[in-house]
């Protein structure tokens, strides 16, 4: 049975409204609304923190839901799943994108090391969020998900405490990310590659959130629940 989200409202948390209105999480990551590892702040109080207008955002969330393309709604499907979707759509993608962003990053430093604009540290800071990421997925791959499927729900708050706890990790790792990048503005001189890296590290942050508020505000809370 297909259930009917509720109208967008600044009393929704950000999380559910990423989870139910198509293009809410585009608009809520355009005004640095953390709908990932805030998802449970609601509207309201975001903007009011931000200093935004929430019925303006709700105004540009109803604008890209009548826009044309697809949104599923994983808050309404099955656990599992949720959990096969999560290793197809961010997981893997993960693995292929971060090495590639590394190998840039080192170049960028090593072509430019002279020039006051080099991102000095990028690459390191990418290797670590990279040895991090993997470790985390690991452990859901082969500890948290299978436990998940299995249904013995007694062992899983602990375990998804630490696994919140680490996505807050991740979080703070993307600031740093923007810090590095000028919130991944090339300067002028820029090369080709240089520009191209920051576009990646721009889309990976979007993807990151996505993962994180997939599994915080959606996998999280139907795991309890079941």
């Amino acid at each position: 049975m297909t259930t009917t989200p509720p109208p967008p409202a600044p009393n929704q948390t950000l999380g559910k409204l990423a989870s139910t209105s198509p293009g809410a999480s585009r608009v809520l990551h355009r005004h640095g609304l953390d709908f990932c590892c805030g998802g449970h702040v609601t509207l309201a109080e975001a903007c009011a923190s931000a200093g935004l207008d929430p019925d303006s955002i709700l105004a540009e969330v109803q604008g890209e839901a009548s826009k044309p393309g697809s949104f599923e709604r994983w808050d309404t499907r099955p656990l599992a799943d949720v959990i096969d979707h999560i290793l197809e759509r961010f997981h893997e993608p993960h693995r292929q994108e971060l090495p590639r962003l590394v190998a840039m990053a080192k170049k960028v430093e090593e072509v430019h090391a002279k020039k006051a604009t080099c991102p000095r540290g990028l690459a390191e800071h990418l290797e670590r969020m990279t040895e991090e990421l993997e470790q985390h997925m690991q452990k859901e791959e082969l500890m948290l998900f299978p436990l998940f499927r299995s249904a013995r729900a007694l062992a899983v708050p602990g375990l998804i405490h630490v696994m919140e706890a680490e996505h807050r990790d991740h979080g703070e790792q993307l600031e740093r990310l923007r810090e590095l990048t000028c919130n991944f503005t090339p300067p002028p001189e820029a090369c080709g590659t240089w520009s191209a890296l920051y576009l990646g590290l721009a889309e990976l942050e979007r993807e990151l959130m996505e993962h994180i508020h997939t599994e915080n505000n959606i996998l999280f809370p139907k795991t309890l629940r079941s």
